[in-house]
Parts: C-alpha cells; structure tokens; sequence
C-alpha cells in the first residue's frame, strides 16, 4: 500500500462526507488530519452547525464506531467508562460498557461536566485505556476523541484544565455557513435531501473499513520532512515560550502535534512531500489552545490567533 492509496481515500472521504454536511470544507479536513494521525480534537461551535452530524458521518464513511456523551453537571465518570454489575444468574460480576468503548467518540460540551468526569477521558485518551475497579480494559485502536464546547454560554461550565487542553491535538472551530451555504441547507430540508436523511438513506458509502486506518497511519511516515523544515517548525513552537505577549507558551507535545498534523495535511493536499505553508497552515489549530497571553495583552484586545500570526512572521522561513 502506498501513499497514491491515502491520497485516494483521503479525497474519496472528503467527498463523501461533502454529501452530507454542506460547506465546512476546513473543518472536514481537520478532522480527517485528527483521524489519520491517531489523536484528539476539541470542536468549538454554535449550536446547530452540525458538530454531532460530522462526526457522525466520519465515522460511517471510515467504517467506525460512533458514540455520543451528553455531559451534564450531575455526569459521573461511571456514566462515561462503565461499571461492573453482580449477574445473579451466573453468581458473578459483569462489566457493563460505558459509551466510551468505542471508535469515534462525541464528547458533546465537554465543559458542562465537573472536573472529576473531565478526568476519566485523560487516561483514555492519552493510553487508550480504561481502568474499571482496578481492572485496565482496552479500548479500540481507532478510539478518537471529538469534544465539542459552546464558545457564547460560560453559565453553569467548568473550564478544561490545561493539562487536558493538551492533549487534544486540535482546536476546530466551527463557523455559522456563508449564505449560498445556509441557502442551499434551507432548500434541501424541504425535501427528501435533508442532511440526517442523506445519511440515513444509504446514499453515503464508506471507503474503507475501520481495521484499515492503522494500516493507512503508517503511511504517513512515507511523507517526507527535511531537516531545515523540522528546524522551522521546532522555532515556531519554542517561540511560543518567549513571546512578550504570551504568560504560557506550548509544550513539547505541542511540537508533536505540529509534526503529525503538517505531515497529514501535505498528504490531504495531495503531495507526498510538506512545504513551510503547511506548517504554516496547522500552526494555529495546533497552538492555539495551548496559549495563554498575559491578562494585560489581553485587555488590549490581542487574541492567541494574532499572537501567532506575529510568530509567523517574525520566524525566517527555510529556503
């Protein structure tokens, strides 16, 4: 298998998915870079812009599992993992899976949970495990973590430690659609082409079955970096710690994610090769989160995306 074949299911994916949720071309494409290097992504949207649906039919087109967590103040981290229930037929206690064995997870507002409940997805995200009454279960390979959060309503939330903002790769933010875009969703509910309907109609195939991701991560390893681009993209994330404006900067597992997520966009692009723009173009999803700008930059208005872009410019691009 070589990389033309994760060039083509890339491209087949990504057409796809367009069958179903309208626009987005962006976020789809963050989301199959999440997907194909193996890590998480935090989503953060209005309600209504289809965050669920997406994942939805990400999981559908890539022959993956889906599960959804509506997290609630009153969730428990029980709710999340499962729990071991006495069978009074068979004399012993069964494990009941929670919603987190799967492949493709929905976390949806992440935030409404307590800090305990936010806790039980670290060791599941960062291990793939689950420890239920001090027995560690596995969970599937392709297990993936999409969180989403509503960016206008804080009442009532708890906010994501930085330790678990971390380990997200990715931050996605989902816009409201551009009107063509809204036009032709208003048209399309009106019929039998709705977006839920698409889906549920058949009309949406899926190009590979799930035990063929791990296959196709690896290829990713055939894109090839050179040195002097690593180079840039290590300074990029150093200067994060140096910046005037910035009280955090990124850790090293931000250069981590930087490397995985321009490799896989070079390959969305259709190249077997990355350039200093997709670096350029993955620093901000990657970075983002992971910033926090003094409280008096702050007050002046400057934001983590301008503060990065600063960065961008001040760092010599490699010839």
């Amino acid at each position: 298998m070589n990389n033309d074949h994760l060039k083509d299911v890339l491209s087949r994916a990504r057409h796809e998915v367009g069958k179903v949720i309208i626009g987005q071309h962006d976020v789809v494409e963050k989301c199959l870079i999440t997907i194909f290097t193996g890590q998480h992504a935090l989503i953060e949207g209005v309600p209504g812009v289809a965050k669920t649906l997406l994942v939805r039919t990400l999981a559908h087109v890539l022959g993956a599992e889906f599960a959804r967590i509506q997290f609630t103040p009153d969730l428990m981290p029980a709710d999340i993992t499962g729990t071991n229930v006495f069978n009074l037929q068979r004399n012993e206690f069964s494990l009941i899976k929670g919603p987190i064995f799967t492949s493709f997870l929905l976390a949806d507002e992440i935030n409404r949970a307590p800090a305990k409940t936010q806790s039980a997805l670290l060791q599941a995200m960062q291990e793939r495990t689950v420890s239920i009454d001090r027995e560690t279960h596995n969970l599937p390979a392709n297990f993936t973590v999409f969180a989403t959060q509503n960016p206008i309503e804080y009442e009532g939330t708890y906010p994501l430690p930085e330790a678990q903002k971390d380990r997200f790769m990715l931050k996605i933010t989902m816009k409201a659609p551009e009107r063509a875009e809204e036009l032709m969703l208003a048209q399309r509910t009106m019929g039998k082409e709705s977006p839920e309907a698409t889906l549920n109609s058949g009309a949406v195939q899926a190009v590979i079955q799930s035990h063929d991701l791990t296959v196709l991560r690896e290829q990713l390893a055939g894109i090839v970096m050179r040195e002097e681009l690593t180079g840039y993209l290590v300074d990029i994330v150093r200067a994060t710690r140096q910046h005037e404006s910035i009280l955090v900067g990124a850790g090293p597992r931000a250069t981590q994610s930087l490397m995985l997520g321009c490799r896989a966009y070079a390959a969305i692009s259709g190249r077997d090769f990355v350039t200093p723009d997709d670096i350029k173009a993955m620093a901000g999803p990657v970075l983002e989160h992971r910033i926090i700008l003094r409280p008096e930059f702050e007050i002046e208005g400057l934001g983590v995306p301008e503060v990065i872009q600063q960065i961008l410019q001040q760092i010599a691009v490699p010839r």
